[in-house]
């Protein structure tokens, strides 16, 4: 009788151990770190939505030449889609790879209008170049908790560019990491200046005040809640 009455306890705790989530199955589990299946990417098979579609209609009328690409998964929680190679936009930009169209379109739109016209009026040059150190990557957020780096980036998403510098028509060149602190007044001036503009215009902009991760770059994407730093 005592033997039935224990077991019958047990299968009870069990049981509420299962429908309420009792023992180890409230601690959260820790993910794998962010990285790409070595299998290679799946092209997934999806229509191009409607907002896309705009976007490419955005980017013709600015007379931007850019080839969208395929829609693709490349595990790891990493997904790039609605995304172009953008190809010319007037002025050489490195280390561009895919990028989500709405991120290519606000990218040129910040070139254009804000790189462009403070190189000109503030440095008294002509913007011929401008250095990224790329968009597409699959990997967790850098510069954060340890949390935060199991989260795929927005840069998993094709959804965001890293700028590091500006090439003027003379020769100079305006770095994040070598003129943020330590140029002169008007190249100081300047970083700050399209730091700003980036800020109403990407919902997410970094730069060195942000954390050392950023100390060298600008960081821009278009995920997430509007921050600026």
């Amino acid at each position: 009788m005592v033997t039935r009455i224990l077991l019958t306890l047990c299968l009870l705790l069990l049981l509420a151990g299962c429908l309420f989530g009792g023992g180890d199955d409230r601690a959260p589990s820790r993910a794998g770190p962010v990285r790409p299946d070595p299998r290679g990417p799946v092209t997934l098979d999806i229509p191009t939505s409607r907002e896309t579609k705009q976007c490419y209609a955005d980017l013709s009328r600015e007379q931007v030449r850019f080839s969208p690409l395929p829609d693709r998964d490349y595990g790891g929680g990493c997904q790039v889609i609605g995304a172009v190679q953008l190809i010319d936009v007037g002025i050489p930009v490195s280390g561009l790879k895919a990028m989500r169209c709405p991120l290519a379109r606000t990218f040129v739109a910040w070139m254009r209008h804000a790189a462009v016209p403070a190189a000109r009026e503030i440095l008294d040059g002509e913007l011929v170049r401008v250095e990224t150190y790329g968009t597409y990557a699959c990997r967790g957020i850098v510069g954060g908790s340890a949390a935060s780096s199991l989260k795929v980036s927005e840069h998993g998403l094709g959804n965001a560019v890293d700028v590091a510098a500006f090439v003027l028509r003379d020769g100079r060149k305006i770095s994040v990491l070598g003129d943020w602190s330590s140029g002169t007044a008007e190249e100081r001036e300047f970083l700050r200046i399209v730091h700003r503009s980036a800020c109403r215009r990407f919902k997410t902009v970094l730069g060195p005040e942000y954390n050392s991760a950023h100390r060298n770059h600008f960081h821009f994407d278009m995920g997430g809640k509007p921050f600026c730093r």
